[in-house]
Formats: C-alpha cells, sequence, structure tokens
C-alpha cells in the first residue's frame, strides 16, 4: 500500500485522507465535467473502498443522473465551492475524487479519456491515452 491520499477545497473546510490506491484514473470530457469544472473536462481518481476514507468538515452535495441514468452524487465545499468528490449510487462503494484537489496533484495519473465525443477541439489531452466516446466496459 502507498501513502494516503490527502486533499480537500480550496479554504480547506472540507478534507479526506484515502488509505489505499485508486483503481481508475481519467479525464472526463462529458458536458457535466466541463460545466462543473468550467473547462473542457474533469480529472478523477476512484478508490474502491468507501470504507478507507476519512472526511472531516461538511460537504454540500447535489445529484444529477448521468447516462446511464444512475444517480451521481457531487460534493463541494459550501464556504468556497470547490468540487471535491463524488459518489455514485450504482456503486457504493466507490469514492471518486478530483485530482485538483489533492494535496499533491502529481499524484494523478490518467489512464484513459472518457466520453471523448463530447470534447472541444480546444481542449487538448495526451494523445497517447486509450480515449473512449462514452465510459469504457468494466474488465
Amino acid at each position: 500500500m502507498s501513502d494516503a491520499y490527502v486533499g480537500g477545497c480550496a479554504c480547506g473546510a472540507v478534507r479526506y485522507e484515502i488509505a489505499g490506491d485508486p483503481i481508475f484514473q481519467n479525464d472526463c470530457q462529458c458536458r457535466h465535467c466541463q460545466q462543473r469544472s468550467g473547462t473542457g473536462h474533469g480529472s478523477y481518481l476512484t478508490f474502491p473502498n468507501r470504507k478507507a476514507v476519512t472526511l472531516k468538515g461538511i460537504a454540500a452535495q447535489w445529484d444529477i443522473a448521468g447516462d446511464s441514468g444512475n444517480l451521481k452524487r457531487h460534493a463541494f465545499c459550501p464556504t468556497c465551492g470547490a468540487p471535491v468528490y463524488l459518489t455514485f449510487a450504482a456503486m457504493p462503494d466507490f469514492f471518486t475524487i478530483h485530482a485538483a484537489s489533492l494535496d499533491d496533484p502529481g499524484r494523478y495519473r490518467p489512464q484513459v479519456v472518457t466520453y471523448h465525443a463530447r470534447a472541444h477541439a480546444w481542449d487538448h489531452l495526451d494523445p497517447a491515452l486509450p480515449a473512449f466516446d462514452k465510459m469504457p466496459p468494466s474488465p
């Protein structure tokens, strides 16, 4: 096991510490991620065990249905507005953080690009990454 992944919002009111390693790291170019990030994509690390997550502070939350129809819950700081994490009703054990919320964002290592079909021409991501028009199939 590696060092814990630690981070939080811009003002420090919402913090997390996650034991273990992510199972999926992706840049997502779906329209929801574009709107939420204010740019061409969102960057995420997904962890398999929500029980390995320690949270401090109280995040505000809002829900939206993904393309699959499954509910995604977005958590952000009610003070500074920074997005911090996501959870998924269909995958309750998973815990996903925004890469920029890490204290050390250099730990983020994208593996794939998702929803590439919705990419803007000006949003240049690593061309060596496999790109999927939607979410890739589960292994």
